[in-house]
């Protein structure tokens, strides 16, 4: 088994490698990924972000979100967290045995003294009963790829804040993710393995999954990268994994309304349909004034994605208190967003 440790820390370009390397290495023997990124949501193929993530929290924090190519649920990755992928021939993985493909990082970790640490569910790994390793699997062009999380350190304050369903009204079809209790591998490691860095952790797993003293001993096993293959790797993040028509446009058509009073204002009720991310339909009905058609609005605002960044850019073009009396750009903005 071959071997290539991440050099990025942003799950947009890590997840870009996966997806290069799947298509293009050699897996005459398998190829093991190991990879560590800043604070970043991952939603699955099938998930709407609208309804998994709070969009609000993820902005205010800076929270990185993606979607991968395989499916399962949302999940949150920060510096505390390692994911790992596993790609073989097809024929050399069964679609769906995640028991198997997860074997070296259990009995690495058993080794390292999570004795406890075992396979449940349809695809987690747990300890005492509590999830610490999520995993996802699908196939393309003759091979099989399986990736998972492994929560070492994660800062578990943050799960309920940003991987919360949406309480808008919102009605779709999309693949719901499942809430379950969740821990940090870390405290149940021998002391000596509880170490201070999670590169300090990655390395020591590697030794442990390969069975080795130091990671000098496999360097032949290590995979290294061409010019050529940053450059493909580069072209992924740029069409997909950084593209909001990918993140956003792959969700399911949803329709939201809301409704507010506000004094010296009256009443604002907007009504709103998506397709494929992108706002489809809007309409403003209330007892509101206004200088302006507010159709005009309406107008700029369809076929924009609909994310708080680009609405925010359209409506930096207009002074909505010309529409809607006594309303500011950023109530509207947080009337839409929030």
């Amino acid at each position: 088994m071959r071997y290539y440790v991440m050099e990025s820390n942003d799950i947009r370009r890590n997840l870009a490698t996966e997806e290069y390397l799947m298509d293009t290495a050699d897996v005459t023997e398998p190829l093991l990924l190991l990879y560590i990124q800043s604070p970043c949501i991952i939603i699955g193929r099938n998930q709407n972000a609208y309804e998994e993530i709070n969009l609000n929290y993820l902005r205010e924090n800076q929270i990185v979100l993606t979607r991968r190519v395989s499916g399962g649920g949302a999940v949150y990755d920060d510096l505390g967290n390692i994911s790992f992928s596993f790609v073989t021939k097809k024929g050399d993985t069964t679609f769906g045995d995640y028991r198997g493909v997860t074997t070296p990082i259990l009995q690495a970790l058993r080794s390292m003294g999570a004795k406890s640490a075992t396979a449940g569910g349809r695809n987690d790994l747990y300890i005492d009963g509590k999830k610490f390793s999520g995993n996802a699997m699908y196939t393309k062009k003759g091979r099989t790829y399986s990736h998972g999380t492994l929560m070492y350190d994660v800062d578990l304050t943050v799960l309920d804040k940003v991987l919360t369903v949406s309480k808008e009204k919102i009605a779709s079809k999309a693949t719901k993710s499942v809430p379950k209790s969740v821990t940090n591998v870390k405290p149940y490691l021998d002391p000596q393995f509880q170490l201070p860095t999670i590169e300090a952790f990655r390395d020591e797993l590697l030794c442990h999954i390969y069975q080795v003293d130091s990671l000098k001993e496999i360097e032949n096993k290590k995979l290294e990268l061409t010019d050529q293959d940053r450059q493909g790797i580069q072209k992924l993040v740029d069409e997909r994994y950084a593209n909001d028509d990918w993140i956003y446009g792959q969700a399911p058509n949803f329709e939201f309304n809301k409704r507010t009073r506000v004094a010296d204002v009256g009443i604002v009720d907007v009504h709103l349909s998506t397709q494929k991310g992108k706002i489809s339909a809007i309409q403003f009905f209330g007892d509101f004034f206004g200088t302006k058609d507010i159709t005009e609005l309406e107008n700029a605002l369809l076929e924009t994605t609909y994310k708080y960044e680009t609405i925010k850019e359209v409506l930096n073009n207009f002074d909505v208190s010309e529409y809607i009396f006594n309303f500011s750009n950023q109530d509207l903005l947080d009337l839409l967003m929030k």
